[in-house]
């Protein structure tokens, strides 16, 4: 007998292991079908064969797997991430020189992918949307906003969720302010509406990356180099430079009364880079907003307090259910 059930148990490891790499070979083959398509003119063989890679992921892959692709999006080849099989849609706007894995990867990995689908994009010049090498026009984050409408429409995506943070969470507000239907609920946190002369004290502060602690600068060095990453940071500053000289430090302050989302403000109380009195403006400008203070939070709130901060977020998204055609 007790051959037999360890010959049972064998058998089914085999049959389970033999079933994972048909699994793994299909889905590689299916993403190899994909990237030899059209996909940025909108081939609907393309999203047939993510479709389908997706229904051939086995339940753990589902919890854990992660595509990847690249779209063309306003003249840039910009790669973005999904991953989750939820009727819930949410769309991820990373930070300053941000990327998808640099600035989302617990909650690419942990958020409950039953109820949601992720996707995450680096924008232009940012992470593994390079080339085009980043540029700065004036409106760089309005730019950045029209590029994330533009993706949400090759994706036939609507009624969706938008979660951002830092410069993300500024391209959120204006691409909810702009497009009502697209955008139904708004996360946001380490953002600001417009830049103070303190601020820019802040930022020229940080200019050299050298007196920055290697935990906040490996990863920009391993994803850019030194030579993409130090310039970039310094041209960062110099376009807030511009926001603050130009636009008498607006970012987008006209854009907050026009924003009908169901809106989420999370701000780190120790958060050096963005003083109170900006989430407390979004507060009071957003109609309907909810602000929740993390005692000890940072800038990087959400990496730091994953679990806190996806447990929160996902019961704020929960009344609600949008759908998505991707």
């Amino acid at each position: 007998m007790i051959n037999l059930q360890s010959a049972r148990r064998s058998w089914a490891m085999s049959l389970r292991s033999v079933l994972l790499r048909a699994s793994i070979n299909s889905n590689i083959e299916l993403q190899h079908q994909a990237k030899h398509m059209h996909s940025d003119s909108g081939d609907p063989r393309f999203y047939s064969l993510i479709r389908q890679g997706n229904s051939i992921f086995l339940d753990e892959q589902k919890r854990s797997g992660i595509l990847s692709h690249k779209i063309s999006v306003n003249g840039a080849r910009l790669h973005f991430e999904t991953t989750g099989n939820g009727p819930h849609t949410i769309l991820l706007l990373p930070g300053a020189l941000g990327s998808s894995r640099t600035d989302f990867s617990k909650q690419l990995s942990d958020f409950n992918k039953k109820d949601f689908r992720l996707i995450a994009f680096d924008p232009r010049g940012y992470g593994k949307s390079i080339p085009p090498r980043r540029t700065w026009p004036l409106e760089f984050l309005q730019r950045d906003a029209d590029d994330a409408n533009e993706l949400c429409m090759k994706l036939g995506l609507n009624g969706i969720s938008v979660m951002g943070w830092s410069d993300g969470g500024i391209t959120a507000m204006i691409l909810a302010a702009k497009n009502h239907d697209l955008v139904k609920n708004l996360v946001i946190w380490g953002a600001n509406a417009y830049i103070t002369e303190q601020d820019m004290k802040v930022f020229n502060g940080m200019r050299d990356i050298k007196t920055w602690s290697e935990a906040m600068r490996s990863p920009f060095l391993s994803l850019y180099g030194e030579k993409y990453f130090r310039e970039q940071w310094s041209n960062w500053i110099d376009a807030y430079q511009a926001y603050f000289d130009k636009r008498n430090g607006d970012i987008c302050k006209d854009d907050l009364k026009n924003i009908a989302a169901r809106t989420l403000i999370i701000h780190g109380i120790k958060d050096p880079m963005v003083p109170l009195e900006h989430p407390d403006y979004l507060h009071h400008h957003i109609k309907g907003s909810r602000l929740y203070m993390l005692p000890e939070g940072k800038h990087n709130l959400h990496i730091r307090y994953y679990r806190e901060f996806n447990f929160l977020v996902e019961n704020f998204l929960k009344p609600s259910k949008p759908h998505s055609a991707l």
